[in-house]
């Protein structure tokens, strides 16, 4: 190699330096960025481990914990904090099948992508693209990468092809498919959904961006939830009918729940909150209705 490298004077230092390099000093880099990075794959398994099995002794003991959660907090707040346990689980569910629903988009996607180009290796390749798609920036790296790579022994103009394609699908999934989905399934704005996912990545990186979209729904939630009055809001009629019906959920709480356990008064504050969830999301529709039916009339 330093013999054909010396053939050019462009690529000449290249090949001085090449017969500098002692074999010893290359294994030891070697050896210890393969150490560095088994490490790091070990602690990242541990990690997942973990939360595999601590989110099974929660699922296994979740009444006794919610039990003690409520027997710290004063009995008229119980209402207010079933119903934040209530939207968390919403928040986590829907952030979970938003990103399944996109990381299937572009395995499909990719997969007909690849096939029409003639790649044998289109299942493998659309697979990883599905699986990086979890990553936020680094997976569109990642799975364009792979796609480009994959069908670059089909010729250059195949390879131009399929990396143009890439590029427009993953803007098209930035600008359109991502808040599209999140936006419904976590009721965030577009503008809000992008501007968590770039302050998720410049604070905390790939963690940050990965976990910017439950996080601002959250926030949200509980700003809603907590009735907290941000400045310059206006109290509306609606804003008076949620309070009246906090109040009336509360007071069927204490009623119920009068000399009970913390345990079981858990589960009657659970009870109240999820049938006046499903109260609440039936308004619209039953309002839609009745405009309907006006609009025939």
């Amino acid at each position: 190699m330093a013999n054909w490298l010396a053939g050019s004077h462009l690529t000449n230092p290249l090949a001085e330096l090449l017969r500098n390099v002692h074999s010893g000093y290359v294994a030891r880099i070697v050896a210890s960025n393969a150490i560095e990075f088994s490490t790091r794959v070990v602690v990242i398994f541990a990690y997942i481990m973990s939360s595999v099995f601590l989110a099974l002794y929660i699922m296994i003991d979740r009444d006794r914990l919610r039990g003690g959660l409520f027997s710290v907090v004063p009995r008229s707040h119980h209402i207010r904090l079933s119903r934040v346990m209530l939207n968390l689980e919403t928040i986590v569910g829907a952030y979970i099948r938003g990103q399944v629903i996109t990381s299937v988009l572009i395995a499909v996607f990719v997969f007909i992508l690849l096939r029409a180009c003639g790649v044998s290796s289109a299942l493998a390749i659309a697979l990883f693209a599905g699986v990086a798609d979890v990553l936020p920036y680094i997976g569109a790296v990642f799975s364009v990468g792979a796609a480009a790579a994959a069908a670059l022994s089909h010729g250059t103009t195949i390879m131009i092809v399929v990396l143009a394609l890439m590029l427009a699908y993953k803007g098209f999934e930035s600008r359109v498919i991502v808040p599209r989905i999140y936006g419904r399934a976590l009721r965030l704005p577009s503008s809000v959904i992008l501007f968590s996912l770039l302050a998720g990545g410049v604070l905390s990186g790939v963690t940050g961006a990965l976990l910017a979209l439950p996080v601002a729904a959250a926030v949200l939630m509980l700003i809603e939830e907590l009735r907290v009055d941000l400045p310059g809001h206006q109290e509306l009629a609606k804003d008076v009918e949620i309070k009246e019906r906090d109040d009336r959920g509360e007071e069927e709480y204490e009623r119920r729940a009068e000399g009970m356990p913390a345990k079981q008064a858990a589960a009657i504050a659970v009870e109240i909150s999820a049938d006046r969830h499903k109260e609440e999301k039936s308004l619209p529709t039953r309002a839609d209705a009745s405009g309907s039916d006006g609009n025939r009339d």
